[in-house]
């Protein structure tokens, strides 16, 4: 079965990316593919790389881009949501004129238009707010 997972909430204010971190892990584990991962709302906090959480806790922006290394599992972050947030990969940085860029790979801008895509591809999409 193929999964996609939306995360809407803050890492280390909300329980949602950890528990979509543990589901992703479950979903793997039983054999089915996680298909990609579309951060939204405050959830695109989870793609900051200046996160840096004390040694003894999850660094969750780690957790996600093992995911992605270890699974090839997409990580789309929502370039509006972002934007309003300051979460910005360094194009986005040239284009508004700032000198620093909070985003990286495997991390990735996109649209709405690729969470309806990764909806599409899914026989279940699952929320974590």
């Amino acid at each position: 079965m193929k999964y996609g997972l939306l995360v809407t909430g803050a890492p280390y204010t909300s329980p949602a990316p950890h528990s979509a971190l543990r589901f992703a892990h479950a979903v793997i584990d039983r054999g089915h593919t996680l298909i990609g991962v579309f951060f939204y709302q405050d959830g695109v906090h989870n793609a900051s790389s200046l996160m840096s959480p004390p040694q003894d806790e999850l660094n969750l922006r780690e957790a996600w881009v093992a995911l992605n290394r270890d699974h090839a599992t997409a990580l789309d972050v929502c370039v509006a949501a972002s934007l309003r947030r300051g979460v910005l990969d360094r194009a986005e940085a040239k284009r508004h004129g700032l000198t620093q860029h909070t985003l990286e790979a495997p991390f990735e801008l996109t649209g709405l238009g690729q969470l309806l895509t990764l909806q599409k591809s899914c026989d279940r999409f699952i929320t974590f707010a």
